[in-house]
C-alpha cells in the first residue's frame, strides 16, 4: 500500500487534514487520510433528532446536554462512524494567497446544516438575507484578526436577535458517507397551515388582491428611475 505523508490536527469542531495532495489544485485526499473510517458494524442507516433552543444545540434524540461541547462530542461519536463531513476547503489568507486543506467534521456539518434548515422555517426572508451577508463579513473579519472591532459587537447583536425563534427539532438520517435532512418541527414554523399552503391555496387574500399588489409593485419603478 502506498504511504502518504499525512498530517491531521483534531479539534472539537473537526479535524484538519493536510498532505501533498492539498498542495495542488487537482488532487483529492485518499480514504486513508481521514482519521474516522466507515464502521461497517453500524446499522445501514440511523435516524437522529437534533433539538435547538434559540439557535443552540441542546439535545440529541432523548439526551439533553448542559454544555454545547458535550452535544458536539456526542454527535461526533455517532456520525463519524458513517464517515460523514469530509471535504477539502479552499481559503484565502490575509495577504491573498489561496490554500487547500482537507477536513473531517461530522458533527459540525450536521449541526450547521440542521441549524440552517431550522432557520429557513423560522426566520423571515429579510432576516435570512441580511444574516447571510453579515455572516460572510463576520467570518472574514474574524479570520483576519479583527475580532475586537466594534462592528463585530454590532453584528453579534443582530445574530443573537435572529435566534430568538430558532427553536425546535430537526430530523436527520445518517447513511454511509452522506446524510438526509428529513424536516423540522417547531412551534415557530412559518409554514403554518393557517396562512395557506405554498402553491396550493391561501387564506389571507384573493386573486384580485394579488393582481392589485403585483401592479402596484411593478409600476413604482418607472417613477423611481425618472
Amino acid at each position: 500500500m502506498k504511504k502518504h505523508n499525512i498530517q491531521s490536527i483534531k479539534g472539537l469542531w473537526g479535524t484538519s487534514v493536510g498532505g501533498k495532495e492539498t498542495l495542488t489544485s487537482s488532487t483529492n485526499l485518499p480514504e486513508s487520510a481521514f482519521p474516522s473510517q466507515l464502521n461497517n458494524a453500524v446499522a445501514e442507516s440511523t435516524d437522529i433528532t437534533l433539538h435547538f433552543v434559540k439557535g443552540e444545540l441542546v439535545g440529541i434524540n432523548k439526551k439533553v446536554f448542559s454544555f454545547p461541547a458535550q452535544a458536539i462530542q456526542y454527535l461526533e461519536s455517532i456520525a463519524s462512524q458513517y464517515a460523514i463531513g469530509r471535504d477539502i476547503h479552499v481559503g484565502d489568507t490575509i495577504v491573498g494567497i489561496k490554500g487547500r486543506v482537507g477536513f473531517e467534521a461530522a458533527a459540525a456539518i450536521l449541526i450547521l446544516k440542521a441549524h440552517h434548515l431550522l432557520e429557513k422555517h423560522t426566520l423571515s426572508k429579510f432576516q435570512l438575507n441580511l444574516k447571510s451577508q453579515l455572516a460572510d463579513w463576520y467570518g472574514s473579519w474574524l479570520h483576519e484578526g479583527l475580532f475586537l472591532d466594534p462592528a463585530m459587537r454590532d453584528i453579534e447583536t443582530f445574530f443573537e436577535s435572529t435566534q430568538n425563534k430558532v427553536n425546535g427539532k430537526v430530523f436527520i438520517t445518517l447513511l454511509p458517507y452522506r446524510y438526509i435532512l428529513n424536516g423540522i418541527e417547531s412551534e415557530n414554523d412559518l409554514m403554518n397551515a393557517k396562512f395557506g399552503s405554498y402553491g396550493e391555496m391561501n387564506l389571507g387574500w384573493s386573486g384580485d388582491d394579488v393582481k392589485g399588489y403585483s401592479k402596484l409593485l411593478a409600476i413604482r419603478f418607472p417613477f423611481i428611475t425618472k
